[in-house]
């Protein structure tokens, strides 16, 4: 951790577990500083923003509900939200292939933030500013991505990621359910698996101890720029929750144990296509879950996360036996070079460092 901070991270937290078929050891620990203007350190007990960390959230009260009766995964979106998705499009699109991006609706993010919409390399951050105290709609953000071109036909063999099917997963949770979807996901996902430090945010702030959020935007804010403070509601059920690494752990453990859903729903969650991310980058994704496989150390399974100013890493290995959160309070460090594509930056080979010595009891060689 101290590598990463070396590299150019103003401070990250994390915990790791391992069980390794004892009783169970657990490591906490903290490097660098969650404000750079007083030097205040950053704690390992720190509440973070987790980014789409909340996606794993949000398909468990999905699968509950689907255990329930309540919901088919093969059913047309539209049956349930036909003034969201009307006509052949709601009927073509699933629940399912909103859990796993393979519903073809665009991103609303560059429509929301007008700026970024030559993203990863942006014109200026002026959108985040302007949107940093608005309050938005589900269905307001929902409507720009409908809105946007498709980016590939329902139910095709490879998905592409996007924030918007998450926001209709929140607005298929209140309908079914009759309660709002985050007060459901509290009730029924986070209270469920005992977390105390788990919350969706009632205001811009992050209630308890917590760091400042630097956003760097690919060079674009240079100094990074503290995003902390934010109307979260530009992201919602799609990445909108603030945790600890402790909480998170928890979680995943409690999920992959079959604490939260059943063992038929969470096999329906571990059924992964490939994906392709917001980065560009492939990834093997399920219903809200990350598989990911480190040679050498096991099958892990988890989500990451980034919002403005803050990037999280949770992931658990298939047996439970190991777990490794990390939240980091500096994002987009990459700068982009002309033709607008991110660099290589030292922070990417230290936290690559940090991962493989967390996940892995004894790290391997790195390829």
């Amino acid at each position: 951790m101290d590598g990463v901070r070396r590299a150019g991270v103003p401070g990250l937290y994390a915990e790791v577990r391992d069980t390794g078929g004892g009783p169970g050891r657990s490591w906490r620990g903290a490097s660098g500083v969650a404000d750079l203007g007083t030097g205040r350190p950053v704690r390992p007990d720190m509440r973070h923003r987790v980014g789409s960390v909340t996606k794993t959230f949000t398909a468990a009260a999905v699968m509950q509900q689907v255990e329930q009766g309540r919901i088919r995964l093969d059913a047309p979106i539209g049956d349930h939200l036909p003034d969201l998705v009307p006509g052949e499009r709601g009927r073509k699109i699933t629940v399912r292939m909103l859990l796993n991006h393979t519903s073809g609706i665009p991103d609303y993010i560059p429509y929301a933030f007008p700026s970024l919409q030559t993203f990863p390399s942006p014109a200026s951050a002026r959108s985040l500013e302007d949107n940093r105290f608005r309050r938005f709609r589900p269905a307001e953000l929902i409507a720009l991505g409908l809105a946007a071109p498709p980016v590939g036909e329902p139910g095709a063999p490879t998905g592409v990621y996007s924030n918007t099917n998450y926001l209709l997963l929140g607005e298929l949770i209140e309908r079914t359910t009759g309660t709002a979807a985050e007060e459901y996901i509290t009730r029924h996902v986070i209270r469920r698996a005992g977390l105390r430090n788990t919350q969706f945010p009632a205001g811009t702030r992050i209630d308890g101890p917590h760091s400042r959020m630097y956003e760097s935007l690919y060079g674009v804010l240079q100094p990074p720029r503290d995003y902390s403070v934010y109307d979260m509601s530009w992201t919602g059920t799609g990445a909108a929750l603030v945790s600890t690494m402790e909480d998170l752990n928890r979680f995943y453990a409690e999920l992959l144990d079959g604490r939260i859903v059943g063992r038929r729903s969470l096999a329906e969650m571990q059924r992964t296509i490939p994906v392709r991310a917001l980065d560009g980058s492939a990834i093997r994704y399920g219903l809200g879950l990350h598989e990911v496989t480190v040679p050498g150390c096991g099958t892990f399974w988890g989500h990451d996360g980034t919002v403005w100013g803050a990037r999280t890493m949770s992931l658990t290995r298939a047996d439970g036996g190991r777990q490794m959160s990390v939240g980091i309070n500096l994002e987009r460090w990459n700068e982009a070079d002309a033709s607008g594509r991110p660099q290589h930056h030292p922070i990417d080979d230290a936290l690559s460092t940090l991962y493989r010595t967390a996940m892995c009891p004894t790290p391997p060689p790195t390829p």
